[in-house]
């Protein structure tokens, strides 16, 4: 069996990216599925997902918007009759604006995704949780969370305040064997990033993505989806309120010039 046989579990930002290959993980792993993303891409990971044998949903809305994230978990419940694991995934990065040229709009949307889309999950997902006594809620950070040099400055305050999301939420739920973490990831190559990577490629730089963390590398969303496949699972029984970092150790230094042995 599974780690998550028989368990129902929401995704969000699962068109593509991390979100889709943790949605084929959690199904591989015996989960039933509500996804969700803005993008038309989401009803393609279903069929992934179908695919590898599992039962999904799929829906197309903003994961900003209290209605919508209240219809996901309500889906959740009609279709599968539970809510095991919630996974706050759907951000949106800003770009990289001049300072001087971003304006209180521009930080209010990157916010309104990023951080009270997090907190919409956090807040309807316990509502079920909690009278059923267990459940682990995971919330998409950065490690541009973290400190700074990894996102834009809206990009990254939205991240801290995830991580600080899960630590006070997780307090929040003291006792009712609710479980909240966040992941950090550090550079990973998905649609988000890609920009990144395509300029990279095109100087013939590809070798130097990743150069700054000691695994030398960027990361692949299956990466992270192992990680939360853990967090979601009886074998984070006991993790609570943390943020784990799953960046090939950018974040454990200070930025240096690295010398090859």
């Amino acid at each position: 069996m599974g780690r998550l046989t028989g368990r129902t579990a929401i995704i969000t930002g699962a068109g593509s990216g991390i979100g889709r290959a943790s949605s084929i993980l959690f199904a591989q792993e015996g989960a039933n599925l509500v996804i969700a993303d803005k993008a038309e891409t989401v009803h393609e990971t279903a069929q992934l997902v179908k695919d590898a044998g599992g039962k999904v949903v799929s829906l197309t809305g903003d994961a900003g918007e209290e209605a919508f994230v209240e219809s996901l978990v309500a889906t959740a419940v009609k279709e599968f009759g539970a809510l095991d694991v919630a996974w706050a995934n759907a951000g949106i990065s800003g770009g990289w604006t001049a300072f001087e040229e971003q304006d209180a709009a521009f930080w209010a949307e990157v916010l309104r995704v990023n951080l009270i889309g997090a907190f919409l999950l956090v807040k309807h997902a316990s509502k079920v949780m909690i009278p059923a006594g267990k459940g682990s809620i995971i919330c998409t950070a950065s490690v541009a969370g973290i400190r700074s040099g990894a996102g834009g400055s809206p990009y990254s305050a939205s991240k801290a305040g995830v991580i600080s999301l899960a630590q006070t939420s997780s307090n929040e739920f003291y006792g009712t064997g609710v479980r909240v973490n966040a992941i950090a990831p550090g550079l990973i190559e998905t649609g988000m990033t890609k920009p990144i990577f395509d300029g990279a490629r095109a100087r013939g730089n590809e070798d130097k993505i990743g150069q700054l963390n000691p695994m030398a590398r960027y990361g692949v969303p299956s990466e992270i989806a192992h990680a939360a496949l853990f967090l979601a699972s009886d074998d984070a029984s006991y993790v609570n309120g943390q943020v784990i970092a799953v960046d090939g150790g950018l974040s454990s230094s200070h930025p240096v010039v690295r010398r090859k042995r």
